[in-house]
């Protein structure tokens, strides 16, 4: 017969634990607790408080602070689950000094913290410039859209949410109809008809939200007078495309230092669309460098970003503001040999596609006209197919890849019955008829030089190629580094709050970036102020 070991679990074992021990000097919780203790001026939170003379004593913010930023870093986001880790993890134990905190308390100070942060976030950026972490030789500027705490269903034009109202409401009408025919047939189930009303109660509920939405919320409209879909959970977020699906959230822009990708600047934007946030967030980079001390930075720092940003607003804007740029537009790779065969899987995949659909037995479009096929007069502004149809203009300001140009759109009655349509269209039973669009360069001569043209010359360039090579490595690794922290979504709601949070995520990344690169300017700066171990 096998012998094993003795254990019981119901004896006492007393477990001496020095808090201050739990955290080993060269750790990232380390590192937290003395910045917050010795660098951070927590004073900026104690606004909210008003027991000088009467009330029950509050939790320190500085704790709270320290828990709440060691939690972000490991992923926790929950309340809930703070307050439980402070109760059973021996880290957030010594953070909070064995306090425990209870969940609504963390939950009221997140929820409230985006008055202060912005001091928080410029208090850990001194610290990262006197520790010799920005170099402020060139800024990247990029985005990363995120999930809100709201659902994509709620969203919608006022138009689209006052036929979901009528359907409620009809919902609603069915429910009582059947109420009301259960009552005189004398038919009724007590356990249906508890379920029905707690559907009533829901559906009702719904009505109220949407109905509350349309009276307070004006309708919003894109550059055309268009009108943009808001949300009733948070209508400061937006729809977004992603290369996951389609989200409903907010677009974390940062800007970030090449030299340890300290992160210059934060902001959370309701839309999807990133060029409206670039002069902003160069307009930020200015200021906060001045903050540091350093009067003009863009007169020897640059400034990267992708095609996402580009436009030529701003770069008539980044002109004025004698900012040395490079922002490449969407054709930059197209225009790069080194990519000369990055289309060839493109291609490899259009034929495929086409070979599938000829096995379905559908008519697939080949050897499409271009533009040079076209034939276009620039003296009575009049476009005629290679067909020899003519074509309307359809739009004689239309912008195209950040370019203006003249489109021309074919006539829907041509274009279906046309012997060519299937070197024309996309499709060969595609709906829509063909257009094409001239752009301005190649049809009027500029007298001055063009920005957008300048911007292409000054990025094609071997010395553009080498600068703008780097924004790669410079933008994205803060963007990794918070999904590898597992903030992967925002839980806030509104945009003064989920601003907030976007920057109390950057000055956490900026916190992580201190602990791994501070070296021995922090571990003398600690000597002074701490007694080592």
């Amino acid at each position: 017969m096998p012998r094993f070991k003795p254990y019981d679990t119901s004896q006492n074992l007393l477990l001496p634990i020095n808090l201050a021990e739990q955290l080993v000097p060269g750790s990232f919780e380390y590192t937290l607790n003395y910045l917050v203790d010795h660098e951070i001026d927590t004073s900026i939170f104690h606004d909210h408080y008003k027991n000088d003379e009467t009330g029950r004593l509050a939790y320190d913010p500085a704790m709270l602070l320290k828990v709440v930023l060691f939690a972000y870093s490991r992923g926790m986001t929950s309340s809930r689950k703070i307050e439980k880790a402070c109760r059973e993890n021996i880290v957030f134990m010594a953070l909070s000094a064995d306090s425990q905190p209870h969940f609504t308390t963390i939950a009221d100070f997140i929820s409230r913290m985006h008055k202060p942060v912005g001091q928080l976030f410029m208090q850990v950026l001194m610290v990262c410039d006197q520790l010799d972490l920005i170099g402020k030789d060139m800024f990247a500027i990029d985005g990363r859209k995120m999930p809100s705490n709201a659902g994509k269903e709620w969203s919608g034009t006022h138009k689209e949410l006052r036929d979901k109202k009528k359907k409620l409401e009809k919902a609603v009408g069915r429910l009582m109809k059947r109420h009301r025919d259960e009552d005189e047939e004398e038919k009724v189930n007590p356990q249906h008809r508890k379920d029905d009303e707690q559907r009533l109660d829901t559906l009702k509920n719904a009505s109220r939200r949407i109905k509350s939405f349309l009276k307070e919320q004006p309708e919003k409209l894109n550059k055309r007078n268009q009108p943009l879909k808001g949300n009733v959970t948070d209508p400061d977020s937006a729809k977004m495309k992603t290369s996951k699906g389609v989200i409903q959230g907010y677009c974390g822009v940062a800007a970030v230092d090449s030299k340890h990708q300290v992160i210059m600047h934060g902001e959370a934007y309701g839309s999807g669309a990133e060029q409206p946030t670039l002069i902003p967030m160069v307009e930020a980079i200015d200021v906060n460098c001045r903050w540091l001390g350093n009067s003009d930075v863009f007169k020897t720092a640059k400034v990267t970003a992708d095609s996402g940003f580009h436009s030529r607003e701003n770069l008539e804007s980044l002109v004025k503001l004698n900012v040395d740029a490079y922002i490449a537009d969407n054709q930059y790779r197209q225009r790069d040999p080194d990519f000369d065969q990055a289309g060839r899987y493109k291609i490899q995949h259009k034929k495929e596609r086409a070979a599938f659909a000829r096995k379905q037995g559908k008519t697939v479009a080949s050897g499409r006209f271009k533009t040079d096929d076209f034939q276009f007069d620039t003296q009575t502004m009049t476009c005629v197919c290679p067909a020899g149809k003519p074509m309307w203009l359809s739009s004689s300001k239309a912008v195209i890849g950040g370019e203006p140009a003249y489109q021309f759109c074919g006539y829907l009655n041509h274009c279906r019955e046309c012997p060519v349509k299937s070197q024309c269209l996309r499709k060969a039973d595609q709906k829509s008829a063909r257009s094409v669009a001239f752009f301005y360069k190649k049809v009027v001569h500029q007298k001055k030089p063009d920005v957008l043209q300048m911007m292409k010359d000054k990025i094609d360039s071997p010395a553009g190629k080498r600068v703008y090579s780097k924004r790669l490595a410079v933008a994205e690794p803060p963007f990794g580094h918070m999904q590898e922290m597992g903030l992967t979504e925002l839980t806030l709601r509104g945009r003064p709050k989920v601003n907030g949070q976007w920057q109390f995520m950057c000055a956490l990344h900026n916190i992580k970036k201190i602990n791994r690169y501070g070296g021995d300017k922090l571990q003398k700066r600690m000597q002074k102020t701490v007694k080592m171990p």
